[in-house]
């Protein structure tokens, strides 16, 4: 008698035994909606398009800025469900650009291989990850949100005084400290920088790399004229004000593998431009508009950029006045620049995307991908929830699925 041979095959150049996730979770199975497609960006297909946005968690160690179990556990239980692409949160090109002491940074080549543990973990679940990379600016030095909306971090828990923008405002008067306006060769630094962290990121393994340029951080605070009163090659016009954006997405285009997918998460609007406030029309007749976005993003798909994420505000404490929040509250900014850019570039949409079948509603109106934040942090499962909600039936790791599927009965093969 011919004994059949069964095996648990292992994940192909992983450092540790995991069986083999083929196809990967998040793959549609059975139906045919558009939600669970693949999307390929660049050299890179993923297994659908329901992304996790960037989360920061505030969790890193303040001497060294390197990631923790709770980012590996925090992604990890997502991982296993299937985004179709995890974002990792906004980490540092520069020690003096955290957010908080709390937040991770990529600008030592020491902070690389703890960071291989979490790209390890994401191929061994066949699954793939970015990594946002960003500088604070005039935010920089905070406490973590669930402790203060507005607090700096005192030099005693590991804040510091040297915050730098693109002009000498601060974020909010009164409370933040006063920013250095950064000179001309600060800037180039900073350009250098983020192509170092970037390199970083290639090494670490990660898939794909994510430049923050939204939520009032530094670049975003280089494109908004409430932030930005510089009169020099990178202030006054629009032309001088994206030019920084412009300058570092060469940079790291340049400084990455070309199958390497790069993205850019922006504030499509101050907010300013829709507010009914006289007052505050007043005290910002100029902002980041929606229509200057539009005019952006066929002009970073010329310097090599793949992905637009559309966000908005941040950019001043009293924004948050004109902003009105609800159900995909920011998708009609998203399909405004999708209408402009057509097949030149990828664009997604997050914010208040709660649903299935709302997240199906916005790819099918022509946006490629959604992002969802906090309901992936309530919920892990998202993926499977939304399939659910929409009666389609999506992979998840071996591991889950198989308790599901039945005994010897799981969507993975045996070889």
């Amino acid at each position: 008698m011919t004994q059949t041979i069964i095996d648990n095959v292992a994940a192909k150049d992983i450092s540790y035994y995991t069986p083999a996730q083929e196809p990967p979770a998040g793959t549609q199975l059975e139906g045919s909606i558009k939600l669970f497609t693949p999307l390929t960006i660049r050299g890179v297909t993923l297994p659908n398009r329901l992304f996790l946005a960037p989360l920061c968690q505030y969790s890193a160690n303040a001497n060294d800025a390197k990631v923790t179990d709770w980012h590996l556990t925090h992604l990890g239980g997502i991982l296993q469900r299937g985004p179709g692409l995890a974002i990792m949160e906004s980490t540092a090109v520069q020690r003096l650009g955290r957010i908080t002491p709390q937040d991770l940074g990529l600008y030592e080549d020491a902070q690389i291989e703890p960071l291989k543990r979490i790209t390890e973990f994401a191929h061994s679940q066949s699954q793939k990850i970015a990594i946002q990379l960003a500088h604070a600016g005039r935010k920089a030095s905070a406490v973590a949100p669930w402790l203060s909306l507005n607090a700096m971090a005192a030099k005693e828990v590991g804040g510091w005084d040297e915050l730098v923008a693109p002009s000498a405002i601060p974020f909010e008067e009164g409370v933040n400290t006063v920013p250095k306006a950064l000179t001309l060769e600060d800037i180039e630094v900073l350009i250098k920088d983020f192509a170092e962290a970037a390199k970083r990121a290639a090494k670490a393994n990660f898939d794909a790399i994510e430049i923050h340029s939204a939520h009032g951080y530094l670049l975003h605070q280089f494109l908004s004229p409430v932030s930005n009163k510089r009169t020099d090659r990178y202030g006054g016009s629009f032309e001088n004000r994206i030019r920084l954006l412009l300058e570092i997405s060469d940079a790291i285009r340049a400084s990455i593998p070309q199958t390497m997918p790069l993205l850019v998460r922006i504030s499509a609007t101050d907010w300013f431009e829709f507010t009914e406030d006289d007052e505050l029309k007043k005290e910002f007749p100029e902002s980041w508009t929606v229509a200057e976005s539009v005019q952006l993003a066929p002009l970073l798909a010329e310097h090599g950029v793949d992905l637009v994420d559309v966000s908005s505000g941040g950019i001043h404490p009293k924004s948050a006045i004109a902003i009105r929040p609800g159900p995909a509250y920011q998708v009609h900014l998203a399909q405004e620049i999708k209408k402009a850019v057509g097949d030149k570039l990828l664009i997604t949409a997050v914010g208040g995307i709660k649903t299935g079948p709302l997240a199906e509603e916005v790819v099918q109106s022509g946006i490629d991908a959604v992002q969802a934040g906090r309901w992936f942090q309530q919920n892990p499962g998202l993926v499977r929830a939304f399939a659910n909600e929409l009666g389609v039936k999506v992979r998840m790791a071996t591991q889950i699925d198989w308790s599901f599927e039945g005994r010897g009965k799981g969507s993975s093969k045996s070889s």
